[in-house]
């Protein structure tokens, strides 16, 4: 696992999203792990916690009926910026805390310690707390126990993650792809950034399923997937939208870096060279993505893009709205 990035709020807020994990509250599977630490460590109350923008989720949570709180009040958010576990022994006595409406009122939070839940790409998306009312020394083998089971959490929202994903190309599923990506592109409205949405089409692709057979489709589809996903930086989303054609928002980029970025992967894939794996290129449609546009609407204008790289020749890239069309090699 990398180390956590804590200088990356976008990029964190879309490595959330990608769990789909706001939509619901409570997780069965979370529950458990809540249940077992409030034991282990005896304390009345243990929370799986996420981080979004402006407010704290609880995904579970023993000892306090809550499903959120402002952003702003919540331990766990001071959590996610460290780069490990953070303990306070006493939150009276913490002047980052004294005066928080957490301490002073309900549900008088005293000690807290969190366990950052850190994916694999090295976000902080939330943590596992554990909290009590009075006073408390946590050992550091209750820190240790508390950052085990956080990487629990993390292993369990991989897992359900793998779900939405498409298991020959690695990417998301189509409904994964567009739920993560509206999500992203509201937390860029209010910091009006913009994003830039990509759609692909594998060139010629019956022709390959015709002449080789589709056992060597998947081969060709697989690698092409792959070697998308190593062109695409972690903050990027990559979707499989439907049989040989894919999604991609490059967010919080400007509409040239996203040019660019596509004109990399389309000469990426065309340099693909593996054994038993036919050449194979991809025409590219793209479009600018603002507050003034949907996902929908930005999705059917890189779609009609995508057909006009396919009209004038295949293996090119084109963005209408900016004029640029780039010539296949």
């Amino acid at each position: 696992m990398k180390e956590p990035v804590t200088n990356d709020e976008a990029g964190r807020l879309l490595a959330l999203h990608r769990y789909c994990a706001l939509d619901s509250v409570n997780e069965p599977n979370f529950d458990t792990i809540t249940s077992l630490v409030q034991d282990l460590l005896g304390v009345p109350i243990c929370a799986v916690s996420l981080i979004d923008s402006d407010e704290q989720r609880f995904k579970s949570i023993q000892g306090l009926d809550l499903t959120h709180t402002a952003r702003e009040v919540a331990f766990c958010d001071h959590t996610i910026r460290s780069p490990g576990p953070m303990v306070v022994p006493d939150a009276e006595q913490d002047e980052r805390f004294a005066d928080s409406p957490l301490v002073t009122g309900e549900p008088h939070i005293r000690a807290y310690a969190g366990a950052p839940l850190t994916t694999p790409d090295g976000y902080n998306v939330g943590a596992l707390c554990a909290i009590h009312r009075r006073r408390h020394d946590f050992t550091p083998g209750d820190v240790e126990l508390l950052q085990r089971f956080a990487k629990v959490v993390v292993d369990q929202m991989e897992l359900k993650t793998l779900a939405h994903q498409d298991f020959l190309t690695g990417a998301l599923s189509r409904r994964a792809f567009t739920d993560a990506a509206v999500r992203a592109l509201s937390q860029l409205r209010p910091m009006n950034r913009s994003a830039t949405v990509a759609v692909l089409d594998v060139d010629h692709f019956k022709q390959i399923n015709d002449a080789h057979g589709h056992p060597v489709g998947d081969k060709v589809l697989q690698a092409i997937g792959n070697c998308i996903g190593r062109e695409l930086r972690s903050s990027d989303l990559f979707g499989r939208l439907g049989g040989e054609e894919f999604g991609i928002l490059f967010y919080a980029t400007t509409r040239a870096e996203a040019w660019r970025c596509a004109e990399r992967i389309r000469r990426a894939v065309e340099a693909i060279d593996l054994p038993d794996v036919p050449r194979a290129t991809v025409s590219i449609g793209l479009a600018h993505v603002d507050s003034e546009h949907s996902l929908e609407q930005a999705l059917a204008e890189a779609d009609t893009n995508l057909y006009l790289a396919k009209r004038e020749g295949r293996n090119r890239s084109v963005d209408s709205g900016s004029g640029e069309t780039s010539e296949a090699a």
